[in-house]
């Protein structure tokens, strides 16, 4: 049973009747609210409302504040770390230090695990001249491919060019394959019948 985070606990419960499942996860069944109080007191837990919107209301006989514990320690679990699409915006006349400096925020963004989509913004006459934007997105995803691999080439957007970049797969370690062992080769006999031949 999924059980909401907003719970009613214990005298918090105003509701009577109600269904409840015992610390055993067996069906009770419907009790007034001072029996069920009375069964998790025994019990040495608390009644906790999982289900206020039935009627009657589901209660569960449960160790509340380990529940807790365990939800939170669930939710650090949780990996921190989410992949999101960063953009990096360039223009046809961007000089090359200002492109190298966004190209360096560009492998930051790849090193975190993150998707980079370079635009390619075209403003007045520059929309006539696609072709120029066009190669320097291909001299990005160039200087880039060692970090990098183009997920999406560059497409035509209205006044703008787009390209998308995905982290290049951790590469895989090489696989240790066991030499194969030579037989020792057995020691030549010395001639015979013949004349020594020194060295």
């Amino acid at each position: 049973m999924l059980i909401a985070q907003n719970l009613r606990v214990n005298h918090q419960i105003r509701y009577s009747p109600v269904r409840v499942i015992n610390d055993k996860n067996e069906q009770v069944g419907v009790i007034p609210i001072d029996e069920a109080m009375r069964l998790a007191q025994e019990a040495g837990m608390d009644l906790v409302e999982v289900a206020p919107q039935d009627r009657p209301p589901v209660c569960r006989v449960m160790d509340y504040g380990k529940w807790k514990y365990q939800q939170k320690k669930k939710h650090k679990q949780r990996p921190p770390h989410e992949t999101q699409l960063k953009e990096v915006r360039l223009r046809p006349k961007t000089d090359t230090h200002d492109r190298d400096f966004k190209l360096n925020h560009a492998r930051e963004f790849l090193g975190k695990g993150h998707k980079v989509q370079f635009s390619m913004i075209f403003r007045g006459r520059e929309r006539f001249h696609q072709d120029r934007g066009l190669q320097i997105l291909l001299d990005v995803a160039d200087q880039l491919s060692d970090t990098a691999k183009v997920v999406r080439p560059p497409r035509s957007e209205g006044r703008r060019m787009t390209m998308v970049l995905t982290p290049n797969a951790p590469a895989k370690p090489a696989s240790s394959t066991p030499k194969v062992s030579q037989a020792p080769q057995a020691p030549e006999e010395p001639p015979t019948g013949g004349e020594k031949v020194e060295a």
